[in-house]
Parts: structure tokens; sequence; C-alpha cells
């Protein structure tokens, strides 16, 4: 199809909004306590559920969504927070990491053969880590030690352990409720 636009369906377009609006809902869970400034926080397992759900395109559009929502000034983050500050503070890394958190998780997801349990704990993990590889360097560089910033960002994982399982059991129902939300995976083989 040379020369046609590539559009979003109604139907995707709508759940990428439904959920922003998710992410952004965690966030009326306040955060608490933290490393440098960055709050421990329920929200930052929502680009995981995205991903897990949606897959990676629309699982990092919501993401993409959310966080420019943000940036123009929406207080959709946990604690009220919104506009630029955010990006620009010790939780920049966490924020951008989580578009790279719904991005691995959901390519591990729609390449899975199958969307059982341990398939999506995987998955949400290596979306957990995924952040983290963005997030905690970033703690490192306001802290003005790299080493110390990751070490006293390991404050955020037991807590973030729980919600990655929970995660994986949320997108484990949807996918047993709605076995065709995403389609098959890539290494299926194709007929023709």
């Amino acid at each position: 199809m040379s020369g046609s636009r590539s559009t979003l369906p109604a139907a995707d377009l709508a759940r990428v909004v439904v959920f922003a609006a998710f992410i952004a809902v965690l966030g009326l869970f306040p955060g608490f306590g933290g490393v440098a400034g960055v709050p421990i926080v329920l929200q930052n397992v929502g680009p995981i559920i995205a991903g897990a759900i949606l897959g990676w395109k629309l699982g990092t559009a919501s993401v993409a969504l959310l966080l420019a929502l943000t940036a123009i000034g929406l207080p959709l983050l946990s604690g009220g927070r919104g506009g630029l500050a955010p990006f620009v503070g010790p939780s920049a890394g966490f924020l951008v990491g989580w578009l790279l958190s719904a991005l691995v998780t959901g390519l591990i997801v729609q390449r899975a053969r199958t969307r059982t349990l341990p398939v999506l704990l995987v998955a949400c993990l290596a979306g957990l880590l995924a952040d983290y590889l963005i997030g905690m360097p970033v703690v490192g560089l306001v802290v003005g030690d790299l080493w110390a910033g990751i070490v006293q960002s390991l404050v955020f994982v037991p807590g973030d352990l729980i919600k990655v399982v929970l995660a994986a059991i949320i997108a484990t129902l949807v996918h047993r409720a709605l076995p065709d939300l995403l389609p098959p995976s890539t290494r299926e083989p194709q007929v023709r």
C-alpha cells in the first residue's frame, strides 16, 4: 500500500486513551518514602500492565500520551505532579523508562507463543528491569554517584516485584478472557 497513510483505528485509539487514563488513576495513590526525591508509587506498574495487555505499540502509545499530557501541565503523576519539573528532576529517568518498560513488556508478550502466567511474569519483570535501566542511573546522577544511586534505588525492588506479579496475574486473566486482544505471535508460521 504505497502512498496510503497508516491511521490508528478508533478501537485502538480508545484503548490507548483508556490505558493512559488508567495509568493516571494509579497516580491518585500518593507516593511515599523513596530515595533522592523519587517516591515509591503504584503508578509505575501502569506501563507494565499497558504493555502486557495492549502489546508494544499501543502500550507505548498510552504511556507516551500520559507523559505528553503531564509535560503540558496536567497533574497526572503521583502526588499531583505535572509540567516539565518531573522530567528534569530525580524521577526523570524512571518516567522516560516507562516508555521502554511498556515497549519491552509488549514485545515479549506479542512474540510469545502463549500468553500464560509464566510468560507474562517474564515479560513484566523485563519491563521493570527496562525501567530500572534508565531510572537508576539518573538517580545516580542526581546524588552525584552512579553506584550510590543504584544502591539507593534498590529500596524500590521489593514493592516492584509484588507489582510485577500482580501485573502478570491481571494480564493473564485479561488474555484468558480476551484471547484475540492481540494478534497471534509473530513467531507462528504464516499460512498463505
